[in-house]
């Protein structure tokens, strides 16, 4: 990386291009577990739901103590490649592999399906730790300039878009290319196919980013964890942001993991999971630019306002499914990502004005302990989404099943399926608003303190 001047406010082409195309590796790595492992447990590996679950959340908890750890470790790493770039290639190495093993290994059912499933699941969190951390840390790194932040990021998000539609739609592609519903043999050719995009896009940001400018704080936070903590738990914008992300992303996890259930039993097509998904990120593709003007419109939380209404909306509304049928499901589905779209991008535009705020503020460099921390909670409390949602079906009577025995889902457990989509992630979602209402962002012209509830 380049040390550039204080001044310095524009980031180059190439590397946006070259920071953008690493979101190929977060967006799928939320993707496809978040939409088909919950399903793959319950559905190939007869798994109870209530088990699988737990087995989607319980690797996530890792995160609470992983993340912080990535992040603190890359602040005060010292190479010819800059504090970040190591982790990079690191996560390169590791993610790819683990990702491929959650999906592919031995035919087991059960208990000793979800023991192996949980482990890989782990092993995978840990080597995307080791990348997502150091890359969500360097916007706030790379420009001094409030807006210019929020441009980088729509660079980011339009690559999210592309990776979402390609990993969000494929994977559920290939999965169900054998079959009515897939295979397992289908199930381990995603996981490959995946696997070499993951590796390509992570690559490609480690050397893409060879020329990123650096204009953090130079000097790393060698504080001991209590007096790191105890820093963050005084900045009061860090703490909020970090609760109003939470409380979206869980909303999205939830919708994730019910969307295939959602397809195969209120649409009635298993196959309804790969347009419905397109629907749900199309609008990152084309919504950008219009997200940034709102966003210099009416300040960043006003436009994270409308767009938690937006997704709150349109969720809420795919509950007359029953009635309207496929066509009006992909319509709310449709005003879900517009909403989903400006979420995005706001919740990683703010960060990075807090991660530069803090830098400005305090003259030392611990972008990687806020991200690690953001990232760990965000992680952990979004993976109950899954878990709520099989909890949901249980309470429904969901039956589990394997595809060589399938079964008649009761009426309760459909209904299960249709409330964990559409009326409980609307309420998290207005939960958020009342949080977003109580925020104060700012450009830095003003202090950091007057950022508060």
């Amino acid at each position: 990386m380049i040390t550039s001047a204080v001044g310095t406010h524009t980031v180059p082409t190439g590397v946006r291009l070259g920071y953008g195309v690493g979101s190929f590796c977060t967006a799928t790595v939320n993707a496809v577990p978040g939409l088909l492992l919950l399903y793959y447990m319950t559905n190939f590996l007869a798994v109870p739901a209530w088990l699988a679950g737990v087995v989607v959340t319980a690797p996530k908890i890792w995160d609470l103590i992983i993340n912080p750890l990535v992040g603190r470790w890359s602040d005060r790493t010292a190479s010819r490649w800059g504090p970040r770039r190591p982790w990079l290639l690191a996560g390169a190495c590791t993610l790819p592999v683990t990702f491929f093993l959650v999906f592919a290994g031995p035919s087991l059912t059960g208990v000793p399906a979800a023991a192996y499933v949980g482990l890989c699941f782990l092993a995978m969190a840990t080597a995307y730790a080791l990348f997502e951390v150091p890359y969500k840390t360097m916007p706030g790194e790379m420009t001094h300039d409030y807006h210019e932040r929020t441009s980088l990021l729509q660079w980011r998000m339009v690559f999210i878009g592309a990776a979402t539609a390609i990993s969000g739609v494929l994977a559920p592609v290939i999965a169900t290319s054998e079959g009515e519903n897939g295979t397992l043999g289908s199930y381990r050719l995603m996981a490959g196919m995946i696997a070499v995009i993951l590796l390509a896009a992570m690559l490609g940001t480690f050397f893409g980013t060879a020329r990123a400018p650096m204009t953090g704080a130079p000097e790393a936070d060698r504080g001991g964890w209590r007096e790191q903590f105890a820093a963050i738990k005084g900045n009061r914008p860090f703490l909020w942001l970090t609760v109003l992300a939470c409380t979206q992303m869980l909303a999205v996890s939830m919708m994730l993991a019910a969307a295939p259930y959602f397809a195969t039993y209120t649409i009635g097509s298993p196959k309804a999971t790969q347009t419905l998904f397109a629907a749900l990120v199309g609008p990152i593709l084309l919504t950008m630019p219009v997200w940034v003007r709102l966003a210099r419109r009416f300040d960043k939380r006003g436009a994270m306002i409308l767009a938690a209404l937006l997704f709150a909306g349109g969720t809420a509304g795919a509950m007359a499914t029953p009635l309207f049928g496929a066509v009006w499901a992909h319509v709310m589905i449709l005003v879900v990502g517009v909403g989903y779209a400006g979420l995005q991008l706001l919740q990683f535009s703010m960060l990075a004005d807090v991660i530069a705020a803090d830098a400005a503020r305090t003259g030392k460099r611990r972008a990687g302990v806020l991200t690690g921390l953001w990232t760990a909670i965000e992680n952990g409390v979004s993976s109950f989404g899954a878990l709520i949602f099989g909890v949901i079906l249980s309470i429904g009577g969901f039956i589990e099943s394997e595809p060589s025995r399938p079964v008649q889902q009761p009426d309760s457990a459909v209904t299960a399926v249709l409330i964990g989509q559409t009326a409980v992630p609307a309420l998290i979602v207005l939960a958020s608003v009342l949080m977003a209402l109580k925020y104060r962002l700012t450009p830095p012209v003003a202090p950091v303190s007057d950022a508060s509830a």
